[in-house]
């Protein structure tokens, strides 16, 4: 099919480079480029998403909670 595109100048830019580093044509890189970000696309919307899943880590006894640098003060102090 043939059709008019215009094309941003730092797209074209990126696909000129691509045609030197591959040694094809224009238009065979224009076409292999959509065609990788619209297989891609399609992929990525079919991934199932991920969920994270909160669970309880409990407590250990004579830590206060409520002051993190305090907190912090208590668990570090062993190591230095």
């Amino acid at each position: 099919m043939r059709t008019t595109l215009t094309i941003d100048d730092d797209i074209v830019a990126k696909l000129n480079a691509e045609m030197r580093r591959s040694g094809k044509s224009f238009k065979e890189t224009v076409n292999e480029t959509l065609r990788n970000g619209l297989t891609v696309r399609k992929e990525l919307k079919s991934a199932e998403s991920f969920k994270v899943r909160a669970r309880a880590l409990g407590t250990y006894p004579g830590l206060n909670y409520d002051n993190i640098g305090e907190l912090l003060e208590q668990i570090e102090e062993p190591h230095r």
